[in-house]
């Protein structure tokens, strides 16, 4: 089976592709199709806009289409960045922007407690829709520690394993990450739908 990812993030291609793939299923980038679509994220919550992502991309391509929305909620920021993880600090900052600013923004005398969150949502082109949620706690770092992933990853601190998620090889992320969790959670209901 074939699903194309409203989201021209390589990165998240490449992991819902290792997550997936031992299914049998295929997650291709729009570029593969022919499709370019841009979905403005006005939804006030992951799964809105999740849903917002996946039905432009399917409606643009006949394809069934996954998108996966999702954030990072800081305790002491009142659950900021939230769905604006991505926005964070207006136009112009990189990831390295967005997560020195957010150290920059922590209170001091408050827990540094954290969960990143992620909404897996495919629709169909029959009409059908799959919507799975994944989360993951821990903790602000610091400051930002290793080299691997994306986004806030260097900055995400996992106590049990006292690394960040940017310290974590790719296997050891999928196992313990909230899109590992969503996707694992979204794999069984796809396994239900297909039977």
């Amino acid at each position: 089976m074939k699903l194309v990812l409203a989201s021209k993030n390589a990165k998240k291609l490449k992991e819902m592709n290792e997550i997936l793939s031992g299914m049998g299923v295929e997650v291709c980038s729009q570029a593969d199709i022919g499709v370019d679509v841009d979905v403005e994220e006005t939804g006030a919550s992951f799964e809105e806009n999740s849903m917002l992502k996946a039905k432009a991309v399917m409606e643009a391509s006949g394809l069934p289409a996954i998108a996966d929305d999702s954030g990072l909620c800081v305790d002491a920021l009142n659950g900021a960045p939230g769905v604006y993880s991505a926005r964070y600090g207006g136009e112009g900052l990189d990831d390295a922007g967005r997560y020195r600013m957010l150290l920059a923004n922590m209170p001091k005398d408050q827990p540094r407690t954290a969960k990143f969150v992620s909404v897996i949502t495919c629709c169909f082109p029959n009409g059908d829709v799959l919507t799975a949620r994944g989360e993951c706690p821990g903790a602000i770092a610091f400051a930002a520690m290793g080299e691997g992933g994306f986004g806030y990853d260097p900055v995400f601190f996992l106590p049990k394993l006292k690394k960040t998620f940017a310290q974590l090889s790719p296997e050891e992320k999928n196992a313990v990450s909230h899109r590992g969790k969503a996707l694992e959670a979204f794999q069984v209901k796809l396994e239900e739908y297909l039977k």
